[in-house]
C-alpha cells in the first residue's frame, strides 16, 4: 500500500537528540573525552568570568563548537552556526536542546576572544595529553620533531614597504606591479598580517606569506606532545625544535629525538647532546656535506627504528592542514594563528586516542 506523502509537520517531538545519535556513533567516545577535559578546566574557566553580569557563551559549549568546526572541516564560523542551527548530530555535540535559539556569530567570536587571552587551547591541550599519560599511551624516551608551513590569511598585494604608504587607488584591490622590485621581510611587510612573513620551504617551490607550525611528537602512537607556531624565519625550526627537546623529562632516561636533514647542523646536534638528548636527525650528505651526525649514532639499532617512525609525523601535518583546515589559515596575527594550531593538535590527539582505544577493544 503506498504512503500518503504529507508535509505537515508535528508540533510537539518526544525523542531528545540524545535518543536520535547512534550508540556506536565516532562522536560518541570523543564527547566523552572531551566532557572529561572540560570538567578539568572547570575551575580555571570560572576563573576567567565575573561573578555577576549577563551570562555569556558558556566556554564548554563554546569549545565543543569550536572542536566541531576542526573535526568536520567547517571553513567560517558563520557556517558553523548555520550547521549549530539545523544539524541535530551538532547540537547534541555541543549540548544543545532542540529548541535553544542560536548565538549570533559576532557574539560567538567575540567569546572566542576571551579563550584566547586566556591561554585555553594549551590547557585543553595538556589536559588531553593528561588523559592519554594515564592510558600509558605516551612514550616518556623516544621523540620526533618536525615542522610545516602554514600560509597565512594574507594576499601577495599586501606585502608593501615599509618606508612608503599602500597605493590608495583600487580600494581592496589595488594595481600593484611587482617586476623589478626586490622583496624581502626586511624592506617589506604586509598590510594585512604584519606578523607574517615571506618564506618558501624549499628551493623549488614560491615564496609565501607564511607563519611555520611546529611538533614534538612521541613515537609510541604517534601522539603530539608539545606545539610551537613561530613566524617563518630560516632557523626557527631548530630553534623551536631546542626549545621542545629542552621540556622533554630526562632524569636517568636516554632520551632521543628524531628530525629530518634540516636538522643535521652541528650547533643543532652539540645543543641536544649538551641537553642530553641523543639525536636522531636524518643525516644530510648532499653536495659533499659532512654531516653531523656520525657512526656511533648510527650503528645503534635505536637510529633505525628512529628514521622509520619520524615519517609519521607527516600523518599529523596532513590532518591539520586537510581536516582541521589549516593549511591556509583564516585567522591573524601570531597568537590567534598560534591557538587554532594547537588546539588542532588537542583535536587530532582526541581521534588519535580514540582509534587506538577501538583498536584494542
Amino acid at each position: 500500500m503506498r504512503g500518503d506523502d504529507q508535509q505537515q509537520s508535528g508540533v510537539f517531538s518526544y525523542i531528545s537528540a540524545e535518543q536520535r545519535v547512534p550508540q556506536s556513533h565516532p562522536l560518541r567516545p570523543l564527547r566523552k573525552m572531551v566532557d572529561e577535559v572540560l570538567a578539568e578546566l572547570s575551575p580555571r574557566f570560572t576563573r576567567m568570568y565575573a561573578k555577576r553580569g549577563r551570562p555569556s557563551i558558556a566556554p564548554e559549549k563554546l569549545l565543543r563548537a569550536l572542536l566541531l568546526q576542526v573535526l568536520y572541516t567547517i571553513r567560517s564560523e558563520r557556517q558553523l552556526m548555520e550547521q549549530l542551527d539545523y544539524n541535530l548530530l551538532y547540537r547534541w555535540f555541543v549540548g544543545l536542546n532542540m529548541d535553544d535559539p542560536i548565538w549570533d556569530v559576532t557574539v560567538f567570536t567575540k567569546n572566542r576572544e576571551r579563550l584566547l587571552k586566556g591561554d585555553i587551547a594549551q590547557a585543553f591541550f595538556e589536559t588531553v595529553l593528561e588523559q592519554a599519560r594515564a592510558k600509558s599511551l605516551l612514550s616518556e624516551d623516544h621523540f620526533t620533531v618536525d615542522g610545516t608551513l602554514i600560509e597565512a590569511w594574507a594576499g601577495q598585494k599586501s606585502f608593501q614597504r615599509k618606508d612608503k604608504p599602500p597605493p590608495q587607488d583600487g580600494g581592496s584591490n589595488p594595481t600593484v606591479n611587482f617586476h623589478g622590485d626586490k622583496r624581502s621581510n626586511q624592506t617589506h611587510q604586509s598590510t594585512t598580517d604584519p606578523e607574517a612573513m615571506l618564506y618558501r620551504k624549499s628551493g623549488g617551490s614560491e615564496s609565501k606569506l607564511s607563519y611555520l607550525g611546529h611538533v614534538l611528537m612521541e613515537n609510541r602512537n604517534g601522539l603530539v606532545v608539545d606545539t610551537r607556531l613561530t613566524r617563518a624565519t630560516g632557523t626557527a625550526e631548530r630553534d623551536a625544535a631546542l626549545d621542545m627537546a629542552a621540556r622533554i623529562p630526562g632524569g636517568t632516561r636516554q632520551v632521543t629525538l628524531g628530525g629530518d636533514k634540516n636538522y643535521d647542523t652541528r650547533d643543532f646536534v652539540n645543543k641536544l647532546r649538551e641537553a642530553a638528548v641523543t639525536p636522531h636527525v636524518a643525516q644530510n650528505q648532499h653536495e659533499r656535506r659532512t654531516s653531523a651526525i656520525d657512526e656511533r649514532t648510527t650503528r645503534h639499532q635505536g637510529y633505525g627504528i628512529s628514521q622509520r617512525k619520524r615519517k609519521r609525523v607527516e600523518e599529523i601535518f596532513g590532518w591539520i592542514k586537510t581536516i582541521a583546515g589549516l593549511r591556509k589559515t583564516r585567522h591573524r596575527g601570531k597568537a590567534r594563528v598560534g591557538w587554532m594550531f594547537t588546539f588542532a593538535a588537542a583535536a587530532y590527539n582526541l581521534v588519535r586516542m580514540r582509534n587506538l582505544a577501538q583498536a584494542a577493544a
